[in-house]
Formats: structure tokens, sequence, C-alpha cells
């Protein structure tokens, strides 16, 4: 009524973030909450509780709405509520089932339609909250209020095929003020949402649900991991591409972008698993050799043949498999043939186009930031021409950007500042973000015992890994291995050089280093980080430098003009592999003193 709740709102994202919202949301929370409002006061509620903009776990993603209260039986009741400022003018149909395509001005994209959005926004909450895993958990709703989209005949978002899932969690248009002050009304009307919200409020968040423990079950079994916003229009758009496989002829490519802890790993394996269970030939592929064989010994025999690399594809024949999945696609290379490729099967066909090549629909999921060595070619422009060599048009080129973070304390504030202090990016956020533990470590001893004590509390929930700046050896003649890795007194062998693929999931790797190349596309809680001398932050020309002959990277220093960038690109990879922290020793104390300089004080 005093007309102030977005400056309220503002005030707790300022305390919360540290820096100001955007207009565009300040806008929302004046225009949308007051509107609101005239629904609470048909319900008459008065004694509940609200929060605004409700940051759910292990995501950056928000909730606009959360209510609490008892109903007239006295049972416990929390609502969420998504605001949407949409017109019926501004939505529009979209192919793939389940999304809509919504104009937003200046641009548009392709969303999930708004119910399961919010669908998504339940199970986040049901899967990760004590409170819901409770004897009697409280009453958990959802629904869509659409203030300024009129519910005419019309009406896109409240079309038949989307009935099912609005039953569930149903839309109110701008019409149904009195409605959703009656649907309030019905759950909320006992009040006492204080007693509820602390009840919320002290719930533990159970731990997130790692991707490597669930693969198994989503290749052979089911779904497992719950989709949310982007990452759902992304889902959806894919499975319609492949549903069209038996009409069309032409192929068909689908690009999903996105940093680390965006989920593209995820997405990949719930394709894979639905598709194989619709019966459709499908096949993932990665260059990575850590990453295949780890998701190959957790599938098992039967599946196992189903994970590839990208250089598997030589003497394949074309349009053998109806979809090819590439995850950690900016690792494709220019070519697939090495030494001991044998000379009938030598091609000069780039890598790409034997990869488009063996499949109807080509999927592939990218960050062209993770790029490592200079023989890494995979990048979005170099896809979408190698798609027209093909004669993909651009109708048949589709492309989503996932930007909802799921690691890093689902924090996409840490990963802009770690991209704005390395320089790999200009960045709208360059002040940390104190809801991930950030530690710098004196020496590294200390840091391992805080890796160990992690590692006590559950086997594998951290490692230690490091820039590649020590020889790497093979095992001793009796097995053991030899302590490679050495600052001071402190002493620790490499990965297992015969088994290094096994650091991320055996128990011996908890005490092993492990290097970019074994840590990429894994995830832990904690990940301690040994920042080598190999990049170093140069204070007199005040920028990076790459320092090749502190490296023992043969590969990528080798004549090798953009070495820092590749750097850049390594160190962030490492630190950005965990969930909840990030312990960090630097080999190099001006590149210490840089990165001290743009946090706050911290241990």
């Amino acid at each position: 009524m005093q007309n102030c709740i977005a400056d309220r709102a503002a005030d707790g994202y300022r305390a919360y973030y540290k820096r100001n919202p955007v207009d565009r949301e300040y806008r929302s929370w004046a225009i949308s909450l007051a509107i609101l409002n005239n629904s609470f006061h048909y319900a008459g509620l008065k004694d509940n509780h609200i929060i605004v903009e409700y940051e759910l776990p292990y995501s950056s993603r928000r909730i606009d709405v959360l209510l609490f209260g008892y109903d007239i039986d006295g049972e416990e009741n929390i609502i969420m509520l998504e605001l949407k400022q949409w017109s019926n003018q501004h939505v529009q149909d979209a192919e793939a089932e389940g999304n809509v395509l919504v104009d937003y001005g200046q641009f548009k994209k392709e969303q999930p339609h708004p119910a399961l959005q919010v669908q998504g926004y339940y199970f986040g909450l049901r899967d990760f909250l004590e409170i819901f895993q409770e004897k009697n958990p409280p009453e958990l709703s959802g629904s869509v209020y659409l203030h300024n989209y009129s519910k005419n005949k019309d009406a896109l978002l409240f079309a038949s095929k989307f009935s099912q899932i609005t039953k569930t969690f149903p839309l109110f248009a701008k019409e149904d003020a009195i409605e959703l002050g009656k649907y309030l009304k019905k759950r909320l009307q006992g009040g006492k949402g204080q007693m509820i919200y602390e009840r919320f409020a002290r719930s533990p968040i159970e731990p997130s649900k790692r991707l490597l423990d669930h693969t198994s079950e989503m290749i052979n079994k089911r779904q497992i991991f719950n989709l949310i916003d982007e990452q759902i229009a992304a889902y959806n758009a894919i499975m319609h591409k492949a549903k069209q496989l038996a009409k069309i002829k032409q192929k068909s490519v689908v690009i999903i972008s996105g940093g680390p802890g965006t989920g593209k790993s995820v997405i990949a394996l719930e394709i894979m698993g639905e598709l194989l269970r619709q019966g459709k030939k499908v096949v993932h592929a990665t260059g990575s050799s850590a990453f295949t064989n780890t998701l190959r010994s957790i599938v098992g025999v039967r599946a196992r043949n189903l994970f590839k690399f990208f250089n598997s594809f030589i003497t394949i024949e074309p349009d053998s498999f109806d979809v090819l999945i590439c995850d950690e696609a900016h690792r494709i290379r220019e070519s697939s043939m090495s030494r001991y490729t044998p000379r009938a099967q030598r091609t000069d066909l780039p890598q790409i186009d034997e990869l488009l090549r063996v499949a109807k629909l080509n999927i592939f999921f990218i960050d062209e930031h993770q790029i490592v060595r200079p023989s890494e070619v995979g990048g979005i422009a170099m896809l979408k021409e190698a798609a027209k060599r093909f004669g993909i048009n651009d109708e048949n080129i589709v492309g989503f950007e996932l930007k909802t973070q799921f690691r890093c304390s689902g924090s996409d504030a840490y990963l802009q500042w770690l991209d704005h202090v390395l320089e790999i990016r200009d960045t709208e956020i360059t002040e940390f973000d104190a809801k991930m533990e950030f530690r710098i470590f004196d020496n590294p001893s200390d840091m391992m015992s805080e890796i160990r004590k992690r590692n006590e509390e559950k086997p594998n929930l951290a490692r230690i890994a490091a820039g590649f700046c020590w020889p790497w050896s093979k095992p001793n003649l009796d097995g053991s291995l030899a302590n490679d890795v050495k600052i001071g007194s402190f002493e620790m062998p490499w990965e297992r050089k015969d088994q290094f693929w096994k650091w991320a999931t055996d128990n011996s790797g908890m005490e092993q280093v492990g290097t970019v190349y074994t840590a990429q596309g894994m995830e832990f809680d904690y990940i301690a980080v040994i920042f080598g001398n190999d990049l170093v932050y140069d204070f007199e020309k005040n920028t990076w430098k790459a320092v090749p002959g502190n490296s023992y990277d043969s590969q990528i220093k080798r004549n090798n003009p953009i070495l820092v960038n590749h750097l850049k690109n390594v160190y962030r990879v490492l630190m950005s592999r965990a969930h909840k922290g990030v312990y960090v020793y630097f080999m190099d104390k001006s590149t210490e003193k840089y990165f001290r300089s743009h946090l706050p004080e911290i241990k």
C-alpha cells in the first residue's frame, strides 16, 4: 500500500548480491508485486510470510514469490508463484512440444511453457530441502500469474495441449485476480506463516545429485535429474528434432552452449537415455579420455559401446546413427589422424565432418572458454560453418545458451568474477560472490589436510588438482607412484598414468593430484588447486604472462602463440569444478597478491 515493495526488494538484493539490480528487474517488482497485492487483499491474508526472489538450492535461478501459511484445517502450506509480464501478442507457438516463443522486443527466445518452469522449481525444492522429506511435510504447490495476459479463446498458454501440466500447476490470467485470491485463501487463510517459514529457513539442504552417481540409471532406466528453465527449452527442442527424423531427409544440428556447471552433460545424458528408451540409435562422444572411460565404467558392459571418442568415426558409414551427442564439443580437433592411424584409414577429412557425417541429428554441447590445447578447434562458428558444408540450412541449425548455474554454490557471479580476474572475457559482475567458499592457503600441505577432512565426511567428496608444472612419471615396477609434484616438504604423485581416468571416482584418486585433462567434465563438492608458475600476473605490464619454461605440457606449449589464453582456460576449468568450495595455493606470490586484490578480506 505504501508503494515501496520494489525498494525493499532492491535493498535485500544489494545486501545479498553486493550489487544493484538491473532496471528491468526493479520494474518487474514494482509492477507485478503491486498487482499481486490485489489478490492478497481479496484473500484476506494478514498473518502470512512472503519471500521475494528465493534462490533455488544449488542453482542461480530464483522463484519469484514463496508464500507460507496454514489452511483452515490447520495443514501447513507453501505456495510458489511465478509472475509473468508477458502479453498475448508477445507469445507465439514454438515447434518443440512444451515450448513457446517469447518476443522481448529486441530479441525472441524459445522458453518452456511457464507451468513447466514452475514444475522445475517445484522439484528443485522437493529434491533438495529436507523439510519435504520429513514424515509430515508442508503441502507444496505452484502456479503462474500472467497479469498482462488475457484468457481469450486464442490464448496459446491456455491451449489444450498444455492442459495436463496446467492441471497440476495452474495459470491465472489478468482477469483472474479474484480466482487467484480464492486459490490463495484456500491454502493460506489460517495464517501463522512465520512459523512455517522458520522451519523452511532452518531446513538443511541435501547434497546435490552428482551426475556420475546417477549416470547408469539415467541411461538404463529412467530420467533422474529435474531440468529447469532454459534446460527444459533445449531438451524439448532436441526431442522435437528427434521426432522428425523419420519424416525428413535433411540433417539437423542443435548447439547448446554454456559455462561450467550449467548442466550440459546432464542434458546430454538425459536425452541419450530417453532416446534409447524410444528405440533410437544413439551414440555419445567426447574428446576426453577420462570422461568417456569413466562413463563406460559406470554404465556397465552392455552400454559401454555407446560411449565413444571424437576420433572413433573415421570408418563409420554415413547416417549410421539417428543421433550423435557430442559432449565437450570444444575439444573437437582439426583431424582424427595420429601416428597410430593405419595407412588405409588415413583421410584429409576434418574431424567435425566425420562427426556430422555419421548421424541425422547432431547435438553439440560446448563451452568455448574450455579449450585448453592448440589442437582443439571446437567453436560455435566452426560448427555452423561445417554444417553448411553438409547443406544444413539455418532453419535446421538450432542454438540454445545455458546460463543457470548449478555448480559453484549456484553462483554464476563466482564464474563471472573468475573470468574477470583471469581476463578471459568482459563480465557484468566483477566482485567476488561470498556464496562460494574460496580460500587461499599459505602452503599446499595445509590445503591437502582440508581435502582429507572433506573426504572423511564422505569418500570422493573432494580432490586436489594442479597446473602441469612437474614431469609425470610412469608407475614404478612395484606399482607404486613417484611423488612428482613437489613444493618444499609437500610431495604427492600425479594421477596414475595407466589408469588416469579413475582419478575422479576411485578412492585412490583422493591421494593423487589431477590434471586439467582428467578434471574437465568432472565435478566435486570441493576442489583444491595448485596454481602453477606457468601462468603468472605481471604487475609491471598489468597483464597475464605465460612462462613456458615452467610447463611440462609439451602439447600445449610447443609453437603456441596464444599459450597464455590456453593456460587461463586451464585454471578456469580447474577452479570451476566444485559445488561448494575452492581452495587455492599459488606458487607465484605476485599472482596470489593479484587474486587477493580482487577478494574481500578472507582467511
